[in-house]
């Protein structure tokens, strides 16, 4: 594939103070993972201002909703799809933009939350996106299992991979784009090579350019 994009994710605001520490000390960021959500002690929610700030500097917002513990049960998948979709929507993220469900590697996790993840995002008109670990706990079986029962899930999900971790770098020292992927068919389109630069408060990725179509 052509050269990876890279860009950056946050669990902390995007201030000016912050955007301009990673633009001088790490590189300058096609997109920027934020949660859309306060969730206390893990994430600061994204800003109508922070949106402002990221746009007029020409910089891309990758979506992440993480108000949830575990992924598990259809019906749980569901609530946070219906969630995922509402803070979207408060914030002005336009439809055919992927949102990304959190789903660390120590989360229980199975094939009818992720099944229900993808059905119930679709017809809102916002992609299903999944930041997991494939190398780790129960993720990659559960998608397996969902791919196995309904296909759309391996059409319409966009994986945003954990795995492997070099460790963060500049720019220009990134790796080459080799993230884990499920043993079974999956668009793994981001990657999370790197967590907590030393210089500023952000982990590193790379994604496939054709995620960014569906970034804000």
């Amino acid at each position: 594939m052509a050269r990876a994009v890279w860009g950056v994710d946050s669990a902390a605001s995007v201030t000016e103070q912050l955007f301009y520490c990673v633009k001088n000390e790490l590189g300058y960021p096609k997109y920027w993972g934020r949660y859309l959500t306060d969730v206390p002690n893990v994430s600061d929610g994204l800003t109508r201002q922070e949106v402002a700030l990221l746009r007029k500097n020409g910089v891309k917002i990758l979506p992440i909703y993480n108000a949830f513990r575990q992924a598990t049960g259809y019906a749980n998948g569901q609530v946070v799809a219906r969630n995922a979709v509402f803070h979207a929507r408060r914030l002005g993220i336009p439809k055919n933009k992927v949102l990304f469900a959190n789903i660390e590697d120590f989360f229980s996790v199975d094939e009818a939350w992720i099944r229900a993840w993808v059905e119930m995002l679709y017809p809102t008109g916002y992609r299903p996106g999944l930041y997991a670990d494939p190398t780790k706990g129960d993720f990659s079986k559960a998608y397996c299992e969902a791919v196995q029962k309904n296909n759309q899930v391996a059409v319409q999900a966009v994986i945003w991979s954990s795995a492997p971790r070099p460790g963060t770098t500049k720019e220009q020292q990134a790796p080459k784009y080799a993230p884990a992927s499920p043993n079974c068919k999956a668009n793994v389109w981001a990657w999370q090579y790197g967590r907590d630069a030393e210089a500023c408060s952000v982990d590193t990725n790379l994604a496939d350019r054709r995620l960014l179509e569906f970034l804000y």
